[in-house]
């Protein structure tokens, strides 16, 4: 099994000396370099580096610059999907977000976590668990959302959260650790 396989499935996977994995991340970085370079006013331009970037997306998005990710084929937005400024995504895992999602300045989600075990830390070995944003969802600014997490439809994740576990749908959710405060009722 090559490293971006175990990477893709879950397991530890080095990550910072398989030179596949490495090349990829360069050709990604670049990619976010040009996208970030272009005018905020040059929309089809900036769609269409995104559209070459992501593994998928909806026909009606706006990622604000600065924009930043790893490998960016993991990353799939739904319709009407809105990053403001400084949105990062560590996509060494599928990152999926459904339509209508919103995200306030400065957010981070993060598919990549690392053993415990100084020894095996140390090898640069890591684990990338997905991370699921379901529809209608609206996070404040900066939230961290961690591997593995799964929010629910609805949702409302409040400004400075960092959320380490999964947040059922139709509720506000805030804090560190980001824990359920209020019910949502349409």
């Amino acid at each position: 099994m090559s490293e971006k396989e175990k990477m893709l499935a879950g397991e530890l996977y080095d990550a910072n000396y398989n030179e596949d994995l490495i090349k990829e991340r360069y050709i990604t970085m670049d990619k976010c370099y040009e996208y970030n370079k272009l005018k905020s006013s040059n929309v089809t331009e900036k769609t269409n580096a995104i559209k070459n970037l992501f593994g998928k997306t909806g026909n009606t998005f706006t990622i604000e610059q600065p924009f930043m990710c790893d490998y960016g084929y993991n990353i799939e937005i739904g319709e009407n999907f809105y990053a403001n400024h400084n949105l990062i995504i560590l996509d060494e895992n599928k990152v999926e977000f459904g339509d209508n999602v919103f995200i306030a300045p400065n957010c981070a989600f993060y598919t990549a976590g690392h053993p415990l075990d100084v020894e095996r830390r140390n090898k640069g070995l890591e684990y990338a668990k997905p991370i699921k944003v379901g529809n209608n969802v609206w996070i404040g600014g900066n939230v961290v959302v961690l591997p593995g997490v799964t929010i629910g439809d609805n949702a409302v994740i409040g400004a400075g959260s960092i959320v380490n576990k999964d947040i059922p749908s139709n509720v506000v959710a805030v804090g560190n650790p980001c824990r359920v405060i209020k019910q949502i009722n349409n």
